[in-house]
């Protein structure tokens, strides 16, 4: 039977709080060094989200430590609640990041990179399905977001855990073309 969007939120929320710090650190890498299986790395813009460390999401400092290594330009997003929308800030040895309200860490100002530029978006996210398929915190920042991006662009979710067999969607959610766990690479 199929569950509910809010039943796997929450489902996801409990699995996430049941990993300890270790394990977020230790799934985290194992993800990144997935990441280098993709064949991502010959672009310019990649858009990376910083992990709300309360909700134990994947921590994507590795995958920034990879992108400065090979001298890539890191974007970062920037929400306005109010607005619903969100910004893209190019990370820069000078960016500042101070926490949100929202427990965000985000650039407080800096260049704002038109989200057409974007190549790479590297997508937060609680569950997903077999046919990429997400879902997120239900704020919908990201299906705005990535509905506006090139279409050549592509979407690479993060997740500790594997797919669900098939997530109940909606016509404005927007699929992933990946998403990376800590054992293998989904593709869809």
């Amino acid at each position: 039977m199929n569950k509910t969007k809010s039943e796997l939120r929450n489902e996801y929320k409990v699995k996430r709080q049941q990993l300890t710090p270790e394990m977020v650190e230790e799934l985290s890498l194992q993800i990144a060094n997935q990441t280098l299986k993709l064949d991502i790395w010959d672009k310019t813009y990649y858009h990376v989200f910083l992990p709300i460390a309360e909700k134990k999401e994947v921590n994507t400092e590795y995958i920034l430590h990879i992108l400065q290594g090979k001298d890539k330009s890191v974007v970062l997003p920037k929400a306005y609640f109010e607005t619903g929308e969100m910004k893209h800030i190019l990370l820069q040895e000078n960016t500042v990041l101070k926490i949100s309200p929202y427990g965000i860490s985000e650039p407080v100002s800096g260049i704002e990179v038109p989200v057409s530029q974007l190549e790479v978006v590297f997508v937060p996210l609680l569950a997903y399905d077999l046919k990429g398929n997400r879902i997120g915190y239900g704020k919908g920042f990201y299906d705005r977001f990535l509905s506006h991006c090139h279409p050549n662009t592509l979407f690479i979710g993060l997740s500790f855990f594997e797919p669900e067999i098939n997530v109940v969607y909606e016509n404005i959610d927007i699929p992933l073309h990946f998403c990376v766990t800590p054992r293998k690479i989904h593709s869809f």
